[in-house]
């Protein structure tokens, strides 16, 4: 199947889930949250996994939506830690009903998502959940990183990369391992596709990072500069600290951390200082070496060429790359 008959299986297989029915404020919230949408794309890779293997995708697409149910759990739960008015252009869960609400609905949808990922064959059963759980925890300990990350004061370019490696990208990367193993894959292969979603997903964020400095505001779909007037601290920033000289770092101090006024001239001085230093090739640089380490897993997958294809296109859309 192309990526496009993969998401219809996909929709039509999230429209077919039941979650519960009473009490409504349990379960409404969950149907709410999983009907905003989004490019589903960590069951999509589950199934892309599957497909380098096998024909037969129906034993991957419970499986395939638990990942999906589990990746809306953890987004329900971070917008309530971020206060975040809207998810997907909608009021958030906690915004539209409360907190509590929101907590206890997440709660059941990760229980949802490990009963949904029940139905696999038995041999796979017990050391895929092993690795789902691992994984789970290592979104929880990006997430709490991430959070930390917003009052220390020192935080390394290796931190950095490490927090979005768990908060991200490993869930990608368990998405196509979990396929694969699902579609008759070798030990081999499927640790080669999930370091290849590691890498795609370290790849993505890198180039969220970079998109939120010099994207496009008609297109990016949030605000350029975001990153830079809530004083986040990405890949940019922290590169910037770690090479600036000590005017640069005089200008970055007088707008990192401190109340400004004028949003706007923060994010000018503060890109002028990337600009200087070179931080945007050098993002790009990085961005390319991920994608490439990427390629190089995917290439070493025991399966035809014909058969990679979908997914190296996937993966050329997520980054925007034309080959």
């Amino acid at each position: 199947m192309d990526l496009t008959a993969l998401t219809d299986k996909l929709t039509a297989g999230l429209a077919g889930l039941h979650y519960g029915d009473q009490p409504t404020a349990l379960y409404e919230p969950i149907r709410y949250i999983m009907a905003l949408g989004g490019k589903r794309i960590r069951p999509l890779l589950t199934l892309l996994g599957a497909q380098l293997f096998t024909d037969e995708l129906d034993g991957a697409l419970k499986p395939a939506l638990a990942v999906e149910v589990f990746h809306n759990f953890t987004l329900m739960h971070d917008d309530i830690m971020d206060q975040a008015p809207l998810r997907r252009g909608q009021p958030t869960v906690h915004e539209k009903w409360n907190p509590n609400v929101a907590i206890l609905s997440g709660d059941v949808m990760l229980v949802r998502a490990y009963e949904l990922l029940l139905d696999m064959p038995p041999a796979l059963l017990a050391p895929m959940l092993r690795r789902f759980s691992q994984t789970a925890a290592e979104v929880c300990e990006g997430q709490q990183w991430d959070m930390n990350f917003e009052t220390e004061t020192q935080v390394s370019i290796a931190q950095y990369l490490d927090m979005i490696r768990l908060k991200t990208a490993v869930l990608l990367g368990f998405a196509l391992e979990l396929g694969a193993r699902l579609g008759g894959a070798s030990e081999q292969d499927a640790d080669h596709l999930r370091q290849f979603g590691v890498d795609i997903g370290l790849a993505f964020q890198l180039r969220d990072d970079l998109l939120d400095v010099y994207g496009d505001a008609a297109t990016f779909g949030k605000r350029v500069g975001g990153d830079i007037v809530s004083d986040k601290k990405t890949f940019l920033l922290l590169t910037a600290q770690a090479q600036a000289d000590a005017t640069q770092q005089a200008q970055l101090a007088r707008y990192i951390g401190q109340p400004v006024a004028d949003a706007d001239a923060k994010v000018q001085a503060v890109r002028a200082v990337y600009d200087k230093l070179d931080v945007r090739p050098q993002t790009e640089a990085l961005i390319n070496r991920y994608f490439a380490d990427a390629l190089h897993h995917l290439e070493r997958v025991a399966t035809p060429a014909a058969r990679k294809e979908p997914l190296r296109q996937l993966a050329l859309q997520l980054l925007e790359r034309e080959s």
